[in-house]
This record gives C-alpha cells, structure tokens and sequence, in this order.
C-alpha cells in the first residue's frame, strides 16, 4: 500500500497500523467476487513479523468466493498457510541484483 517495509523498522507501532489498513483493503478484495485474482505481495513478510494475524487471514482466505485465485508471495510461509493453499512453490534466489548494490527499484521489488 506504498508504505515499503523493511524489518529494521524505526516505528513498530506505525508499521503494524499500515500493515493493519493494507489488510483492510486487501480483505475488502477477497470478499469481492468481480476480483477473479488478488496477488497478496509480500503479505508471508507481515505474517512472520506478526504485523498481522494468521487467523484472521487464513479465515479471509477461506470466506472467499470461490472462483476467486489469490497469489502470496514472500519468504517464510506459515505451515497453516501452507495447508490451507492449493499450490505452492517455493522460490529460491540463484542471483539477486541487491548483491552487486542495486538498491531495491520501483517496480520490480517495491
């Protein structure tokens, strides 16, 4: 929600009430069946940092209409999550541009 993230936070608190209003909006999608796919970037990230509740996630993610796809992406999926998905891969990095000091570019990892 243009927040960014990064998990050598400055200001918990603010960070947890952005994931908290992100959410929000992203719930509000999967109650809405004209959506056929919502992509949940990074949402594995808020989850482990507990920015966020796997319950009331997981509980979204099972009320959803039921043509509706929904994509997760980040590192460290919860095992619940895991077993509640239909399909999952697990991505590992070979290269990443980070480590010849490319900073993170608009677009592609924020």
């Amino acid at each position: 929600m243009g927040e960014g993230f990064t998990w050598e936070t400055q200001d918990r608190e603010r960070d947890v009430r952005a994931a908290a209003a992100a959410w929000e909006v992203a719930a509000g999608m999967l109650r809405e069946p004209a959506y056929a796919l919502v992509v949940l970037d990074e949402l594995n990230i808020a989850l482990r940092y507990d920015y966020l509740a796997l319950a009331a996630v997981l509980e979204a993610l099972r009320s959803r209409p039921p043509a509706q796809h929904v994509v997760i992406t980040g590192r460290g999926a919860a095992a619940e999550l895991i077993e509640a998905a239909d399909t999952v891969t697990d991505m590992r990095v070979v290269k990443h541009a980070f480590e010849a000091g490319v900073r993170a570019q608009r677009g592609i990892e924020l």
